[in-house]
């Protein structure tokens, strides 16, 4: 069952739909055979071209990669160290919220992120300690040349306020890839995110993951709270997964400052809620993923002891019957 009691969802929530680039000289004697291999190498990049110009996306990068090898990786872990990258643009998406675009080293790398996986920022004040932040790209883990970040300026956020006074031509350094929850193909019959704020980035990394591999049947649940309408990101990207996967992926929005017309949750993400739209614990293989600031975890699943160590469980999640290893707190 993708969803217990859906249709008591719908009558409180009547859930909001809100959620949606890149001849040489003759030889002389003995060459016979040197227009024949010509003609060959000409048909066969033809028919390449062909190939190419007719498919989809992802079988052209398979193609390439069967041509000339997997892309090179940006970022390698271990002993690598932090790697400068050229800030290319900016795009402002709401008041505190803007996107950066980022080159990589050389406009054919890909990322090196693996799913799901993040990179770490840096940047030192003169005569400050370092500061050290986190985030997950938005940008596919394919895409080559760049990575792009999502990141809203909070009050006395010294790596967001950083970022957004910077402009193209800067630079930035980012260590990674940070490793989180090794995602793969149905390794879950059905997932839950519960997300707040930028904690949305890392459930698009594995929703994007998901579904755009077409030998992953895995369903997907979204509770994105949010303070106001604007503050709901990527909302056209899953408002499309939602129509064109009516059947696997669900979203649900909660907001603390409604406009009258809303129609989806209003206030926190509820107990009452939770119990309605998240898979039932006694179902084996599901998992539910948690991101967001120190209260959405206090409240939902409890706090993390440290990046490697996911703490007990506590809060609403335990309440409904949850157990610690169905839960994982980005």
């Amino acid at each position: 069952m993708f969803a217990r009691s859906a249709v008591r969802a719908a009558q409180p929530l009547k859930r909001n739909l809100l959620s949606r680039s890149y001849a040489t000289e003759p030889t002389k004697s003995g060459s016979s055979n040197t227009l024949l291999y010509a003609a060959g190498a000409l048909g066969v990049a033809g028919a390449g071209y062909w190939y190419l110009s007719s498919s989809p996306s992802g079988q052209v990068a398979k193609v390439k990669e069967a041509v000339s090898g997997p892309p090179k990786k940006a970022f390698t872990g271990g002993d690598q160290g932090f790697v400068s990258l050229l800030l290319k643009d900016v795009e402002i998406i709401n008041d505190n919220t803007k996107k950066f675009i980022f080159h990589l080293p050389e406009d054919d790398q890909v990322s090196g992120l693996a799913v799901a996986s993040a990179l770490l920022t840096k940047y030192q004040y003169e005569g400050q300690k370092p500061v050290l932040r986190p985030y997950t790209p938005t940008s596919d883990e394919d895409a080559r040349g760049y990575i792009e970040l999502i990141v809203k300026k909070y009050p006395n956020g010294p790596m967001s306020t950083h970022l957004h006074d910077m402009t193209p031509g800067q630079r930035l350094d980012f260590k990674g890839p940070l490793p989180k929850y090794p995602w793969s193909a149905n390794k879950h019959d059905h997932i839950a995110l519960i997300a707040g704020g930028t904690g949305i980035t890392p459930m698009y990394q594995l929703c994007r993951a998901i579904f755009k591999n077409p030998d992953d049947k895995t369903k997907v649940t979204l509770v994105f709270g949010n303070v106001s309408e604007k503050d709901i990101l990527l909302k056209r990207e899953f408002e499309e997964l939602e129509n064109t996967y009516p059947n696997r992926f669900r979203a649900f929005y909660v907001l603390d400052n409604p406009p009258k017309e809303w129609v989806g949750g209003k206030g926190f993400i509820t107990k009452d809620l939770l119990k309605t739209v998240l898979p039932e614990p006694k179902n084996e293989n599901i998992k539910i993923f948690v991101c967001g600031p120190p209260g959405l975890y206090k409240a939902i699943s409890g706090t993390k002891v440290s990046p490697s160590d996911q703490g007990e469980l506590s809060g609403i999640l335990k309440e409904l019957g949850y157990s610690k290893d169905q839960v994982y707190k980005f």
